[in-house]
């Protein structure tokens, strides 16, 4: 089922921090008064110049080249219609979002209050100076057809309406590799398409650019079958008319080879769908209702092949596995315009891609032991990282070989890494792993329910399906919060230890037993047995539960004790770790220890190193790892760093296949042209460090901190790195996100320890 969205909870979302979801963020030092004349008077007239001798050195100078405009006048916005331009601003906002995630572009979303489209073509004209590309998005059709084409002959700079070439460069991607499934031309395919806005019409043209029949496609708008002999039919749907003698949706389906859908939910029944022809290819596309449910199509007959614009079904028809991509590559070799040998490219490119094999990354992000092409893998996940090194170059090459683009790219190896860096390869880890915890949720106990964070977190996982949670805690407390929160927390999730006495009798004696010798009566056992932590850490030691979160109210130190006596370490592991991850513009870093071991001498580094190398692989990442110092290779003598030297001497031995170096200092590990001037003999003097092993606690903690606060970084974390069962400590005042986050790892978490115990 779709995600359950709360109006408070979207609107909330929309005001933290600061309103809307994107700024203007310089890219350039403005510490100085020298920073601020080279940026603007005198130091700016320079570039000014240049560009007024040559207007091409505006992509050289200016942010142009990686900036596209998401335009709209508000008047179809999806779902809501004509809610006009202020009203569309966070879609389009959204949008932007969009682009700088999957394909590191900037944008400025614009909004435009004109619905003539003449006038709406002379505003967007005269911005071509700002852009290196347009995206025209929710404006009403058949409006929307003129705007594009109008403003394809006027501008020298890629524009695409994605409401229309979005959905029909992913469907037609689907479409080849369904016809390679059932061994059907696209030549010969009967096609019915149902509806003639303007995704129907771009889809409908580009089956026929890939080949498909116009004599063999009959389209249909709400008043029936678009034919030949219709009154007052307009140019656009004239195109698709018919002399055919059908006149409604059910003659026009007997016998089909393929139905395109994008009209609106259930139009379509079984009996329609058997009236097909054999192998039937049904792309029902209106979201959120498909034209025939999912569910009712695929039990209409065995040879059906679906898709729908779901996330919840197979073959997901979704603009993201497209617009990105197009234009990335469309700006990277600055094209002129994005023409039909570049779109088609994006479509082969895609159906190739799925025909690949699939990244064990991208298997477990899904919770599937193997995704193969077949039926229900007919497109690329969109958390398939190789997208952007797949349709990218596929685009820019189209746009050099049609003649459109402007400059030329001669070094696709090169090309390919400069992609990966633009977004950072591993910058979707976290979405990986909350889509591998939907796959098979697991019970978190929460042992903090009494806080209204902790519980819109918990109504968070229970509707995304990422957990089943559990609410640990005094029961009226936490029904009135819920009540007050409006949230909808069945009252069976709470368990109120003072409640429970049978089981705090039995978890005692349970703590008793393991640690009569440490200090621990029976008496004391049942006692602690009341305090959340030891209660619902034993919850998941006897297996009543999966996985625990806590720590949200509570210093570090003093949530953790409880869960070392309770639970315990590992097999052969001496000292649990944490370990954070970092994200930045440059992409995941990993950092360790940065919670638990004050002073670890250098044994225990290297136990704490093989942990967080075990860690970082937990989340598909192999580990490079740097033992940091003050020193580099023996330059500074010191406890510290003739600690971490001989830590890093016995982990190679012990860990052979890791790449690891130290001592070394920070900023030479996460430089590899330091490096390899100075220090070429380095491991990790060809890629860098990605994961970051410090000498102490305090430099670490201090590190990742100054990170978030300073640099702008986020932090994923504490991932308690050692423990026998999933129990995840959160960070002191962590916000719902990063709550729901460490609940997706410790889903994830149980479900390796699942995985592991029964093999």
């Amino acid at each position: 089922m779709p995600i359950k969205i709360r109006k408070e909870d979207a609107l909330n979302y929309h005001v933290q921090d600061q309103p809307g979801k994107i700024e203007v963020v310089p890219t350039k030092m403005l510490s100085s008064q020298m920073d601020l004349a080279l940026a603007y008077s005198p130091g700016v007239a320079e570039p000014c110049k240049e560009i007024a001798e040559n207007v091409e050195d505006v992509y050289k100078y200016t942010a142009k080249g990686n900036l596209v405009g998401v335009i709209s006048n508000g008047t179809a916005v999806l779902g809501l219609g004509n809610i006009g331009p202020d009203a569309s601003k966070p879609v389009m906002e959204g949008k932007g979002v969009l682009f700088k995630k999957f394909a590191g572009i900037d944008v400025f979303d614009i909004e435009i209050d004109a619905e003539d489209p003449d006038e709406f073509i002379k505003i967007v004209r005269s911005m071509e100076p700002t852009f290196g590309g347009i995206n025209l998005e929710d404006i009403k059709a058949p409006e929307s057809f003129k705007i594009e084409e109008q403003l394809r002959e006027q501008m020298n700079i890629p524009i695409m309406h994605d409401d229309q070439h979005g959905t029909a460069i992913i469907s037609a991607a689907a479409l080849l590799n369904a016809l390679v499934l059932v061994n059907k031309k696209i030549e010969d395919i009967q096609i019915v398409v149902n509806g003639a806005g303007a995704s129907a019409i771009a889809c409908t043209k580009l089956y026929l650019s890939l080949g498909a029949r116009k004599e063999n496609i009959v389209m249909l708008d709400s008043s029936g079958v678009i034919r030949k002999d219709r009154d007052k039919l307009d140019d656009i749907k004239a195109q698709f008319a018919t002399d055919k003698q059908v006149n409604t949706l059910t003659e026009a389906l007997v016998g089909a080879d393929m139905f395109l859908g994008l009209s609106k939910g259930n139009v379509v029944d079984q009996d329609q769908v058997r009236s097909m022809a054999k192998d039937p290819i049904v792309f029902a596309l209106s979201n959120p209702d498909p034209e025939i449910p999912y569910e009712l199509a695929m039990s209409s007959r065995d040879d059906i092949i679906m898709a729908t614009g779901r996330s919840d079904h197979p073959n997901q028809v979704n603009n993201v596995l497209g617009f990105p991509y197009i234009f990335r590559g469309a700006l990277d070799v600055r094209a002129t315009a994005i023409n039909e040998e570049m779109k088609l490219a994006a479509v082969r490119s895609l159906a190739e891609l799925a025909r690949e094999p699939v990244p064990e990354m991208v298997n477990k992000a899904y919770g599937v032991e193997k995704i193969i092409f077949g039926k229900d893998y007919l497109i690329p996940k969109p958390l398939d990282p190789r997208l952007i090194t797949t349709i990218s170059p596929a685009v820019a090459k189209a746009a050099m070989d049609s003649g459109v683009a402007k400059a030329h790219i001669t070094d696709w190896g090169q090309y390919h890494i400069d992609l990966q860096k633009r977004i950072g390869i591993d910058q979707k880890l976290i979405s990986r792993i909350i889509s591998r915890a939907k796959k098979d949720p697991k019970k978190v106990v929460f042992a903090e329910a009494d806080n209204k964070k902790i519980l819109k977190a918990a109504q968070i996982v229970q509707d995304e399906k990422i957990a089943i949670p559990i609410l640990l805690g005094d029961r009226r407390r936490i029904d009135s919060l819920i009540k007050e929160n409006n949230l909808e927390l069945n009252e069976s999730i709470i368990i109120d230890p003072f409640e429970e006495s049978e089981k705090i009798e039995k978890f005692g004696k349970l703590l008793y037993e393991r640690r009569q010798r440490k200090g621990v009566n029976f008496y004391e056992g049942k006692k602690l047995m009341r305090e959340r932590n030891y209660f619902g850490a034993m919850m998941v030691e006897t297996g009543e539960a999966d996985a625990l979160i806590s720590g949200l109210t509570k210093d570090y130190p003093k949530t953790l004790l409880p869960f070392l006596q309770v639970i315990g370490a590992e097999k052969g592991v001496k000292k649990v770790a944490g370990m954070y991850i970092i994200t930045t513009k440059k992409g995941n870093f990993f950092f360790a220890d940065t919670t638990v071991n004050v002073n670890p001498n250098s044994e225990e580094l290297v136990d704490i190193i093989g942990q967080t190398a075990r860690g970082v692989r937990f989340f598909d990442v192999e580990p490079r790892i740097a033992v940091l110092s003050y020193s580099n290779f023996g330059s500074a003598k010191g406890e510290l760093p003739q600690k971490t030297r001989i830590a890093t001497q016995i982990a190679k031995e012990k860990y052979p296949d890791l790449i690891i170096e130290g001592d070394i200092q920070a900023n030479v590990a996460l430089s590899t042209a330091l490096q390899r001037e100075n220090y070429p003999f380095s491991e990790l003097s060809k890629d860098g460090a990605n994961t970051l092993v410090f000498p102490d606690l305090a430099s670490g903690n201090i590190a990742y901190k100054l990170l978030m606060e300073i640099g702008g970084a986020e932090a994923i974390g504490p991932i308690l790195l050692g423990l026998n069962k999933p129990v995840h400590v959160l960070q002191l005042g962590s916000s719902i996100r990063e709550i729901v986050n460490m609940v997706a790892i410790a889903v994830v978490d149980a479900q390796h320890l699942e995985k592991k115990l029964q093999q």
